[in-house]
């Protein structure tokens, strides 16, 4: 029974983050009741872990992982996929103008973890300061528009250019570092970003923001709604998905595992490091860029405020609730972290420690996320047919 000693220690743990917002008998009670869910749990895991239920409960996991595939495989299925996205393109017509708004952030959000699963998920390089290159599409796009006029198509690209080039220039000094050296100077990156943005009040307004930011023109109509931004952000997750995919596919996707899982092996086995670093940043760096120039376009005002360090922390939260190097796992971590938050708005004190405690549970009890990345199947098509069916035979 060790397992069961575990639970008054979760239990004051959460006692502990709901203090603040409970008092002291609110406080305890919620303690009391976590710490009864969580020796349930671990009283259950006991009862499941014996030897005449081990058999059947494996059996049920087995079952389960097939069926999930299977799903997976009807969604890419080419007979499937267009009612899919037609029941997706339908949303707005039957949703209100504030549950559509959400789903555009959220939209904007699945490209942001998108581009950040680039770096973290494929290639292993932590980064915690992502949200510069988000600022940086943004404020791009903000400036060519409200100094030079520029409309927001070759601002789109522009931004996304920039925010490349920044992701470049990331790069170089951090070649040889890793871990949490890596973390840390990424992290100071995005201070500096941030800081420069709130300071240099000549060009970027310091933070006052910019106002008057343009919106997107398609011929001579304007994209002013948030139906007209929910077809924009999802041609653009769209097209997003297709990208990453294909790059994970490609050879530099498999140069950047090779380096995820061992930089030294992969240096010995060919590999280009400084190569594959450079490349990982800079794609990661460009999806954030076209993320900020619709950030911009949408609420047409930016300001230092909207791109604090926090947001590099939720944008990393969806790549590892959902799972590093899984693209299908990315984009359902980006949506239940912003659209789940907006259905607890009601007890908005508790959001913080509701989103601390699941954090905790899921690298407790599935730190690999909600949909792991399945090691060779992940470029079983660049696989030759014997290794294929070697793969799918292994389930690896």
């Amino acid at each position: 029974m060790r397992s069961l000693a575990a639970a008054p220690l979760w239990g004051l743990w959460f006692a502990f983050l709901a203090l603040p917002f409970s008092g002291l008998e609110g406080s305890l009670r919620i303690g009391l009741a976590c710490a009864l869910v969580v020796g349930a749990a671990r009283l259950a895991g006991v009862v499941l872990r014996a030897e005449a239920v081990a058999p059947r409960v494996a059996k049920g996991r087995e079952t389960v992982a097939e069926l999930w595939e299977s799903f997976l495989r009807g969604m890419r299925d080419k007979r499937v996929a267009p009612f899919v996205l037609l029941g997706i393109m339908a949303l707005p017509w039957w949703l209100g103008r504030y549950e559509t708004d959400v789903l555009v952030i959220a939209g904007i959000y699945v490209m942001l973890a998108l581009g950040l699963n680039v770096v973290v998920g494929f290639a292993g390089l932590l980064d915690l300061g992502y949200v510069a290159f988000y600022a940086v599409g943004a404020y791009s796009y903000a400036l060519l528009n409200t100094w030079l006029g520029l409309p927001f198509w070759p601002a789109l690209l522009g931004g996304a250019a920039l925010s490349a080039a920044f992701g470049i220039l990331l790069g170089i000094p951090v070649l040889r570092l890793r871990g949490d050296y890596l973390a840390i100077v990424t992290l100071g990156f995005g201070e500096i970003i941030r800081i420069v943005l709130n300071n240099w009040d000549d060009v970027t307004r310091g933070p006052n923001g910019i106002l008057g930011i343009g919106r997107p023109l398609l011929g001579e109509f304007r994209l002013s709604q948030p139906m007209h931004f929910f077809y924009l952000v999802l041609a653009l997750c769209l097209f997003t998905i297709f990208i990453v995919n294909r790059l994970n596919r490609s050879r530099i996707g498999r140069a950047w595992a090779a380096m995820r899982e061992d930089e030294s092996a992969a240096e010995c086995m060919g590999v280009d490091l400084v190569h594959a670093k450079l490349t990982a940043f800079a794609f990661g760096a460009s999806w954030a860029g076209l993320a900020g120039v619709v950030f911009a376009a949408k609420q047409t005002f930016v300001s230092p405020e909207s791109f604090s360090f926090f947001e590099s922390v939720i944008i990393l939260c969806m790549v590892v609730l959902g799972g590093m190097g899984s693209v299908p796992g990315v984009i359902l971590g980006a949506l239940i972290l912003i659209i789940l938050p907006e259905m607890l708005r009601e007890i908005t004190f508790f959001r913080p420690m509701l989103l601390g405690g699941a954090l905790v549970l899921m690298m407790a009890l599935r730190p690999q996320g909600f949909l792991e990345a399945r090691g060779l199947r992940l470029a079983e098509g660049a696989l030759p047919p014997e290794m294929r069916e070697k793969a799918e035979r292994t389930g690896r």
